[in-house]
């Protein structure tokens, strides 16, 4: 491919290396194809195009433009007639509502992909155009990046990339969750730390004081419960956290999209934990923190596992860089490069080192979830830690509006992950809202009890990110307040349900599992601790489908029964189940709902 066209198509500096390139697909940002794949498209392209364009060697083009989704290509936008102007207003409020808030357009593309570029003079025009229609529909937009196109023409030819992302109103900002993990001492919480509150770290931890929740977290330094930090972006895209605003309500009221950081523990003791962390919060995203003076250590590779047996896109960031030599830093990128190659993770490793990589990690990483970018920063020195926070600003939501409005039409569903007692409050109860709208003043059932009983109440007041909000929307997390609802009635992995939903309650379960790692062999009667959502009890094997039992690597149907309490299940979720060094992972195929088994009063006299 000619080498302007590589140019225009490559990541920058940023480099993927021989089996990476054959994974890559073109995306709608400017990504990296295979040779091969870039040789065919250009016939087909070539063969296209011929009618209509006169066209050169190579000539250089995009994925043509789909209907739906949140990108648009526009060839320019040179004084457009009044009914032309309020066409375009409407298909940008499309577009926005189709990313949930953001849109990225294309200035100087055909609609089949082909790029041809505008005139100084015409882009000028074309992006004064674009201000005004975002003005109109309430945004501001951004220009990512301009490229020149060598396209048959003595002028030379640009086309830009421009974000357009809506000015917030009344909570409704696009929140997107990421879930830190890496292993103990890798500098997680100090990333965070200088992330959110906006100053560089002393090399001592000062940055991380401000997230850790216990005594015995400060003076240990090592993070043992889940704690939340936020960071976000206004409509420009810039960066507003503690540096600037005194408060989250500030935080909230100014940006329009915000990254919600779950920091959990990397010390082995605490993988409970984060498994919890991992399963119940439902983060869009992983960010894997690996040293870069120590590499995969420790618990990296569980993280890297866990995250990938829970289907959550993972991307990676190599921190400390400042403590090593660039020769130590690139041995742990190609050792991280080599576990992310094996036949086990097939992932396309793509290194970050200029704003034009971040751009294109950020919208191939949404589009293909084999790419996984990684930086190489230093939370001391500041290096790189910008190419993070255009990745961080640009990256867009998984799920797009019509699978939200989906989720919002069903019956409302919250899962109980926090309890706590607040003076003058009373019983607050923090989870994620999974499915419906919760507003305040809403009559719930919450439960299952120990008997599989569900208990009325009535919800008071709502906060999200630590600022007051009326409404909760499907996939939103925040805290609700229920007066004085008894506590002890509450547990973690309980749900919050519409009064007219039937809830499945069951002791028992089926479940398809793969048995990662055990060290003899898996049997009716062995007992573990299992993880399903929010869900987190141990349960004993009651029967094992098809075999006496089970060895590494195996598949098989299991049939488990909880210990302690029935629980609220679904089929089809996603089951993590752990012993001591016993690892599985499945999905949930059949329930047995309580009603079935119920014991019989004979049954509980004899007892």
């Amino acid at each position: 491919m000619d080498e302007r066209v590589s140019d225009l198509f490559g990541s920058g500096n940023g480099h993927c290396s021989g089996s990476q390139a054959a994974n890559f697909k073109p995306g709608n940002g400017y990504g990296v194809a295979s040779k091969k794949a870039c040789v065919k498209n250009n016939k087909k392209a070539k063969a296209r195009f011929a009618r209509n364009f006169k066209t050169s060697n190579n000539t250089p083009y995009l994925p043509p433009e789909a209907e739906e989704g949140n990108i648009e290509y526009k060839l320019k936008l040179v004084s457009p007639t009044q009914y032309r102007f309020e066409h375009l207003a409407t298909q940008m409020k499309w577009r926005l509502q189709e990313g949930r808030g953001e849109a990225v357009y294309q200035i100087g593309v055909e609609d089949n992909g082909m790029l041809v570029g505008l005139s100084e003079e015409d882009m000028r025009a074309s992006l004064k155009t674009l201000h005004k229609l975002a003005e109109k529909v309430g945004a501001d937009i951004t220009v990512l990046r301009q490229r020149e196109v060598d396209y048959d023409s003595d002028v030379p030819r640009k086309i830009a990339e421009v974000l357009i992302r809506k000015v917030p109103d009344d909570q409704q900002f696009l929140d997107l969750r990421v879930a830190v993990l890496g292993n103990v001492d890798s500098g997680k919480s100090t990333l965070l730390g200088v992330l959110t509150q906006g100053e560089l770290d002393n090399g001592r931890g000062r940055a991380r004081l401000n997230l850790f929740r216990h005594l015995h977290e400060i003076q240990s330094g090592r993070t043992s419960s889940i704690s939340f930090e936020i960071l976000g972006f206004n409509s420009k895209g810039e960066v507003v956290n503690y540096s600037e605003s005194r408060t989250a309500e500030e935080i909230c009221e100014s940006a329009s999209k915000m990254i919600t950081f779950i920091d959990l523990a990397g010390h082995h003791k605490y993988l409970k934990t984060t498994i919890f962390g991992l399963t119940s919060y439902c983060p869009d995203f992983a960010m894997l923190v690996v040293s870069a003076n120590t590499g995969i250590a420790g618990t990296t590779r569980e993280h890297l596992g866990l995250a990938m047996a829970l289907k959550v896109p993972i991307f990676i960031v190599i921190s400390k860089v400042d403590l090593c030599t660039r020769a130590t830093v690139e041995r742990t990128v190609r050792q991280l490069e080599r576990v992310l190659k094996q036949p086990g993770c097939n992932k396309v490793p793509m290194v970050v080192s200029s704003t034009d990589d971040a751009v294109t990690a950020a919208q191939q990483f949404a589009q293909s979830p084999s790419i996984t970018p990684i930086f190489t920063l230093s939370s001391v020195s500041g290096e790189s830690l910008d190419l993070l926070k255009v990745f961080f600003n640009i990256i867009p939501p998984l799920s797009n509006s019509k699978e939200q409005e989906e989720l919002m039409q069903q019956l409302t569903e919250f899962q109980v992950d926090e309890i706590y007692t607040v003076p003058e409050v009373g019983t607050v109860v923090g989870g994620t809202l999974y499915s419906g709208i919760c507003r305040e003043g809403d009559d719930l059932v919450v439960g299952p009890t120990d008997s599989g009983q569900f208990h009325k109440l009535t919800v008071g007041s709502i906060q999200r990110n630590r600022s007051g909000c009326r409404v909760l929307r499907a996939g939103q997390a925040a805290t609700l307040a229920l007066g004085n609802f008894d506590r002890s009635l509450l547990r973690k992995g309980m749900v919050m349900v519409s009064p007219e939903m039937d809830p499945t309650i069951c002791w028992m379960f089926e479940a398809e599992i793969v048995l990662l790692f055990h060290a003899k062999t898996f049997h009716k009667g062995f007992q573990v601790t299992v993880h399903i959502g929010n869900v987190r009890q141990t349960a004993t094997v009651e029967a094992v489908y098809g075999k006496e039992e089970l060895r590494t690597g195996e598949k098989a149907v299991v049939l488990f029964k909880f210990i302690k309490h029935p629980e609220y299940l679904k089929v089809g979720a996603k089951v993590l189940f752990r012993q001591g060094v016993t690892k599985g992972i499945g999905h949930v195929t059949k329930l047995q709902p309580i009603a079935q088994y119920l014991p019989s009063q004979s049954e509980d006299e004899e007892a």
